[in-house]
């Protein structure tokens, strides 16, 4: 005797059945819209990134402005590849982050207990970017004063360079912060701001993208994916373009 169809609505039968009556319902209660050409949306509509538009420091008094842009010139000095540190836009980079969340740890857990750590363990000091800025930038200006009667800003090269080894070694002592976590915290900024989208506030004019040939941000990479060990010549470009608008700054 032949199968006979079963009787009534299968389980598949029953969910696609009860899927179709859903999505109907909710077509039929939704009010639809059409859109036509291309959207008009901009990368951080609602939430833009502070950057060199973004006019005066947004932390940093203008003191300690000028003593990081003398830091950041050292620790990425000018040379035949690339402006300094400075010219890159690191110290605006590093006071754009400050005015944010991250000046404030507000997304890390700063509840303690903070004990010294191992070297492995990492960074375990209860101060937060704006006081480790504010209090580094202070304390380096008092060492400066003390050895050489001027601040760090008003030193030549080498002895800001010397300054600068020291606080790594952690071979000097800093009022109210450890020297190595201050030359830390400001070198690994550094190096951030010279290489993160100009977007927000360094890597002015993408120069240090142009130095090692990053294109930045782009689209779309498939034409590009099987060409190894050459060289493309792409333009970089931003996350909201090309860098033309930066030279307004």
């Amino acid at each position: 005797m032949p199968d006979l169809p079963p009787k009534g609505l299968t389980r598949r039968q029953l969910l696609v059945s009860s899927a179709t009556t859903l999505a109907a319902g909710a077509a039929a209660s939704a009010k639809a819209a059409t859109l036509t050409g291309v959207p008009q949306w901009v990368p951080f509509d609602h939430n833009g990134p502070m950057h060199y538009e973004t006019p005066g420091w947004q932390f940093f008094t203008a003191e300690e402005a000028h003593e990081v842009e003398a830091i950041v010139e050292r620790l990425i000095p000018a040379d035949d590849l690339s402006v300094s540190g400075k010219d890159a836009g690191c110290a605006v980079f590093i006071d754009r982050q400050l005015a944010g969340e991250y000046g404030t740890f507000d997304r890390l857990y700063m509840q303690g207990p903070f004990e010294n750590g191992t070297p492995m363990q990492g960074d375990q000091s209860p101060l937060v970017p704006r006081e480790r800025y504010r209090l580094g930038i202070a304390a380096l200006t008092r060492y400066c004063q003390k050895q050489f009667q001027k601040t760090f800003s008003a030193l030549g090269d080498e002895e800001r360079d010397k300054v600068l080894t020291s606080l790594e070694k952690g071979a000097v002592e800093l009022e109210g912060i450890d020297a190595k976590l201050f030359f830390q915290q400001v070198l690994g900024n550094t190096m951030e701001g010279f290489f993160a989208d100009p977007v927000y506030g360094g890597n002015r004019d993408m120069v240090s993208w142009k130095m090692i040939g990053f294109p930045g941000a782009r689209y779309d990479y498939r034409d590009y994916v099987g060409r190894h060990n050459q060289k493309l010549d792409l333009t970089p470009i931003s996350i909201i373009g090309s860098s033309a608008w930066q030279k307004k700054g």
